[in-house]
């Protein structure tokens, strides 16, 4: 009896600790910045250390550059700015060494090891091992600040990287500018807490005394004499606008040499910031993965907050510097997924920031002519920016001129192409953009037949973009019909049935037809589209955009013969695979199309209301199943199946693992799945909340028997926004087996007709 005492004293011992360690974490501490950084097959993520929202985010350059990360066994500095997108070649950087000055980053480079690193959202620890320095960074929103112990030196170096102009303007002072993008300058103001024993510059390999450089290849080494264990400190200040504001920004945010009380600072914006959710329940590995995702989402790599120190910020659109009048102004990135989940979750857990958000896109409208992302162009389909200001409006966010947002999107659908990524700098409808004007549908290319549509540059993906924008034009016509314009809200009404156009009844699929209506053979959905689909549809192929119509998912079930019709053809796609020798050559066409369950693909944005459309076909249970989250997000470098697209992917995860999604952001209703955790408060802002409690929710008990909403029944597996801003409570009563009777009433619905409910 006493082993076996022992032995279950042990586990209670355990387990006693395993609580207490959970009780004394925060939120912060969760989070695993190396999620990710290792690609299935693209992009991988970056681990940054970096306010919500903030300007600068700093990390380490691996050497030779690598796209996974991660991988990577050395470091060629770390970032001063930013970190590369999709890109490997570092860009401003830093870096300690000791020794003769090398200005080679093969020269240079350091060996690192992940046992000996630390990296977390506001502070990154790791040992240049071949030096003995040890490096430490944090940050503010406009600035870096980095902290390096030397061994005993005669020689301790710090290098500064960029690629326009570096000056030593001090004994402890350098300024620097970088070309970003070939459309506006970043300007760097560096102090070091120690002045300079000696310093040197270089352009490309060609070392100097001169006190300034200018080119594309060019640097600063400053050195000192160290004691064993000197630390020596570095604050950078960046800017938009000028050398004074760099300056400006730095002395604000970072005015003494306190490395630990920015550190902590940064510490307590995150903790607040990612407490906006508490969960509670589940394993320690899904709570590493939630909050870990939540980062991903509130680093605000979509919408980087541009405003700076004294209200202003620098316009890429207009080359001018401009006030902010009090609403800070947000650099909105890509508008190709961005829509789907992580700009609805936003609102919910930072509505403050909304407006000013609605209003950036204004402003840039205001200053470059076109309503567009940051970039300046359409890097992907869709007018999707369309989608995220028509669902902040229906939303109750309203303070915004959408009078000037309506007609900037107005004479989007009306007058720009369609095209994703067109070759010419030419925004003006095309050829193709006529026939859908027209006939409402994009045309095809015959696959025999050579492009003869000069604008065409990235595909026609004429599947996807009919798809696409069909979306885009029922958040038109429910923005027309909430605006009183009621001529706009029947013509965009029409234009939003357009996928029928494309939708074949004979093969049950969408699939690509010519100018001339003719279908486009031979067809497959599985091969048919090219390398990455891009001739008909885009990274994806036909099964999975054949259930782009998140607006009209009713109107798609009668297309598809009923409502068994349509689940049948849903399990069909998870069941559906590529044959195991073939696996190779499809990766090889569609590298998007990864996180495979059957033919369906989680590893990329248009398929991520596909599981939530059991809901409206009768089986909620099938959508309840929660497989996705089970097997395709992790908590370690391949955590995620996909590209992760800056808090995209992620954000899919925060949404379904409370319980809820959105598949049809404009219409203000939430589509209920699975939660993970046992509860999960949303802080709305205004002293309310938003609770969903499972109280017996596991790995078995994930259907749901029977739902109350703020304290009343619900047999409907959706609730409305206006609900939710209620303050109140979804409690969802869990059990081992699907309750088939509850929330599968043909009359109840989520709303799929085009009277969306108000707020």
């Amino acid at each position: 009896m006493k082993p076996l005492f022992s032995y279950c004293l042990a586990i209670l011992l355990a387990g006693l600790v395993s609580c207490a360690e959970s009780a004394r974490k925060e939120p912060v501490d969760y989070v695993n910045p190396n999620t990710g950084t290792i690609g299935h097959l693209l992009v991988a993520t970056n681990s940054m250390t970096q306010l919500p929202h903030g300007m600068v985010q700093v990390g380490q350059n691996p050497y030779p550059p690598l796209a996974d990360r991660y991988l990577a066994d050395r470091i060629s500095g770390f970032s001063i700015r930013a970190l590369p997108r999709y890109a490997t070649k570092p860009l401003a950087e830093i870096m300690a060494t000791t020794g003769a000055p090398a200005v080679e980053a093969e020269e240079y480079a350091s060996g690192f090891d992940h046992d000996f690193e630390t990296v977390t959202p506001y502070y990154t620890r790791l040992l240049l091992e071949d030096y003995d320095i040890d490096a430490a960074m944090t940050v503010s929103q406009h600035a870096s600040f980095y902290k390096f112990r030397f061994p005993q030196s005669e020689q301790a170096n710090i290098l500064i990287n960029n690629n326009r102009t570096i000056r030593i303007a001090g004994e402890n002072r350098i300024e620097s500018t970088e070309t970003v993008d070939s459309t506006q300058t970043a300007y760097y103001y560096a102090e070091f807490s120690k002045p300079f024993s000696s310093a040197i510059t270089w352009n490309d390999s060609s070392k100097s005394e001169k006190d300034f450089q200018e080119g594309e290849r060019i640097g600063a080494c400053v050195s000192f004499r160290t004691s064993r264990d000197e630390e020596i400190m570095v604050k950078i200040g960046v800017s938009f606008i000028s050398m004074e504001q760099a300056k400006k920004n730095l002395t604000a945010e970072i005015p003494d040499w306190d490395f630990e009380k920015t550190k902590n600072d940064a510490r307590k914006i995150w903790n607040d910031a990612l407490g906006r959710i508490r969960v509670e329940g589940g394993t320690q590995r899904q709570k590493t993965i939630f909050y870990t995702a939540l980062y991903r989402v509130m680093l605000g790599s979509q919408s980087i907050d541009l405003t700076e120190q004294g209200g202003r910020y620098y316009s890429r659109f207009d080359k001018q510097v401009h006030e902010t009048g009090g609403h800070n102004f947000y650099k909105v990135g890509s508008n190709w997924g961005s829509h789907h989940s992580l700009f609805p979750l936003c609102l919910l857990i930072e509505p403050e920031i909304q407006n000013d958000l609605m209003r950036s896109y204004v402003r840039m409208q205001q200053e470059g002519d076109w309503l567009v992302n940051s970039g300046g162009f359409r890097n992907m389909i869709g007018r999707h920016e369309t989608a995220t200001i028509t669902d902040a409006y229906m939303k109750g966010y309203r303070d915004f001129d959408i009078e000037t947002a309506y007609e900037a999107m107005k004479r989007n659908s009306k007058e720009a192409t369609m095209l994703s990524r067109p070759s010419t700098n030419d925004w003006r409808g095309t050829e193709l953009d006529k026939v859908y004007w027209e006939k409402g549908f994009f045309p095809a290319k015959p696959s025999d037949q050579p492009e003869w549509v000069k604008e065409v540059g990235f595909g026609r993906q004429s599947v996807a973009i009919t798809l696409e924008n069909c979306y885009d034009d029922w958040c038109m016509s429910i923005l027309a019909k909430e605006l009183d314009k009621e001529e706009d809200y029947q013509y965009y009404l029409k234009r939003a049935l357009n996928y029928q156009n494309v939708f074949d009844t004979a093969t049950g699929f969408m699939r690509p037809k010519t100018a001339d209506g003719r279908w486009i053979e031979p067809f497959d959905p599985i091969w048919s589209g090219g390398q990455g689909g891009r001739e008909f549809y885009t990274e994806n192929n036909g099964w999975n955009y054949t259930w782009y119509v998140p607006h009209d998912v009713e109107g798609l079930i009668g297309l598809m013969g009923g409502r068994e019709k349509f689940t049948d053809k849903l399990q069909t796609m998870f069941e559906t695979n590529v044959p195991l020798y073939q696996k190779y050559d499809f990766l090889k066409q569609y590298p998007d199309m990864t996180g495979w369950i059957g033919m369906y693909s989680h590893g990329n944005e248009i398929t991520w209301h596909i599981p939530y459309l059991y809901n409206y076909a009768g089986q909620p249970w099938m959508t309840q199943r929660r497989q996705i989250m089970d097997v395709w997000y992790g908590d370690g470098p391949l955590g995620y199946c996909g590209d992760e697209d800056y808090g995209e992917m992620a954000s899919w995860y925060v949404l379904s693992a409370m319980g809820f999604y959105t598949v049809a952001p404009g219409r203000p209703v939430y589509d209920i799945g699975c939660p993970l955790f046992e509860k999960s408060t949303i802080d709305l802002g205004g002293g309310k909340t938003f609770t969903v409690e499972a109280p017996d929710v596991s790995a078995q008990n994930k259907y749901i028997q029977s739902a109350t909403l703020n304290g009343r029944p619900i047999d409907r597996p959706w609730f409305t926004h206006e609900e939710l801003q209620q303050s109140g409570t979804l409690f969802l009563q869990m059990g081992p087996r699907p309750n088939r009777s509850w929330g599968t009433n043909p009359e109840k619905m989520p709303f799929t007709d085009h009277d969306a409910p108000k707020n």
